[in-house]
């Protein structure tokens, strides 16, 4: 993503300017979109159709889950933004609500080998057995593909799709966009607002939000 730096700054002002961006690519904060996966997804139309394997090495297709509301949470566990979410209880309390509402979870992990997030299957169940997370299964995405098809930006980066297949919400967990647990209870919970709405077939009243964390680790 280009940063808007003018040239006719000062040297000093220019070269703050270029370490403040520098800083924000680094970090990845509302990372730009990623790029050769083709259009957004657009809510209101059929969300990406994918294959992915999960972390106990079977195939999961969205289509399998139709009839039913799916929701898609992209994640890092070294990201501290996705640490505010586990370490607070607040992602498994999601969750545990889908599971409850009989809704399918499925985690993403699009980090590539090498990269920061990065594992393989076993990894992946020890760590969601360590966090007490209760996806209903955890995909792994080291090709980046998957992240690429739904535009996936940050962890964690939020979609909700309904029991007919249509995209109905994506973007953050909630409107407070920082690692601190502590603004967890003063957000507005955008994820699970979406969530409710779709399994009770009520329109979603903020469809789509900004997401906010680290970059996905392509």
């Amino acid at each position: 993503m280009p940063y808007p730096i003018a040239l006719a700054l000062p040297a000093q002002a220019f070269w703050r300017t270029a370490a403040a961006a520098l800083l924000v690519a680094s970090f990845g904060v509302f990372a730009a979109a990623a790029t050769g996966a083709g259009p957004e997804p657009q809510i209101g139309l059929p969300a990406p159709q994918f294959t992915a394997v999960d972390s106990e090495g079977k195939t999961r297709r969205l289509e399998d889950f139709r009839g039913k509301t799916v929701v898609l949470e992209w994640t890092n566990a070294d990201c501290p933004y996705t640490r505010k979410h586990y370490t607070s209880g607040n992602m498994q309390h999601l969750q545990s609500l889908a599971r409850e509402r009989g809704v399918i979870w499925l985690s993403v992990i699009s980090s590539a080998p090498g990269k920061q997030g990065y594992v393989q299957g076993p990894e992946a169940d020890a760590l969601s057995r360590s966090r007490h997370a209760v996806p209903s299964a955890v995909l792994l995405d080291p090709s980046g593909a998957l992240g690429r098809l739904y535009h996936a930006k940050t962890t964690p980066h939020m979609y909700v799709i309904d029991r007919n297949g249509t995209l109905r919400y994506m973007g953050g967990i909630d409107s407070i966009a920082t690692a601190d647990a502590g603004d967890i209870p003063k957000a507005e919970p955008y994820l699970k607002e979406a969530m409710l709405a779709v399994i009770d077939e009520q329109p979603v009243q903020h469809p789509v939000s900004t997401p906010y964390g680290c970059s996905v680790k392509y």
